[in-house]
């Protein structure tokens, strides 16, 4: 999602530096719906298996709730401002129903996702 993120904002800076070719973002090749979805999806899936089962296992060796809170608190937050920018994105530059079929999540869900 970080990526994506990313060449949002490249796109961004080059159509300050020429306007005329500005498209909209929707109309890039790495953005359309199908490929946000298809990155959103990923994270959907990461978050569902591969990210709460590292959680655990370093919960093995950080047997300090407080030690594990400070080092999980940058990861889960980064992974709640790259949701929220997502979410921007798809407000700002998509139709409402292509907006709808990306599978983000929605602020409880993730939440909930992230309390690991």
């Amino acid at each position: 999602m970080l990526g994506f993120i990313t060449k949002v904002t490249a796109v961004r800076v080059a159509a300050t530096t020429n306007p005329s070719a500005a498209r909209p973002l929707r109309e890039q090749a790495f953005a359309s719906a199908e490929k946000l979805s298809e990155v959103v999806a990923k994270v959907n899936a990461a978050l569902a298996g591969p990210v709460p089962e590292a959680a655990a296992k370093a919960c093995l060796y950080l047997t300090n709730p407080a030690t594990r809170a400070i080092l999980f608190r940058p990861i889960k937050s980064n992974i709640a401002e790259a949701h929220g920018q997502v979410a921007q994105l798809l407000e700002a530059e998509y139709l409402p129903e292509e907006a709808a079929a990306v599978p983000l999540m929605q602020p409880d869900a993730l939440g909930a996702a992230l309390e690991f």
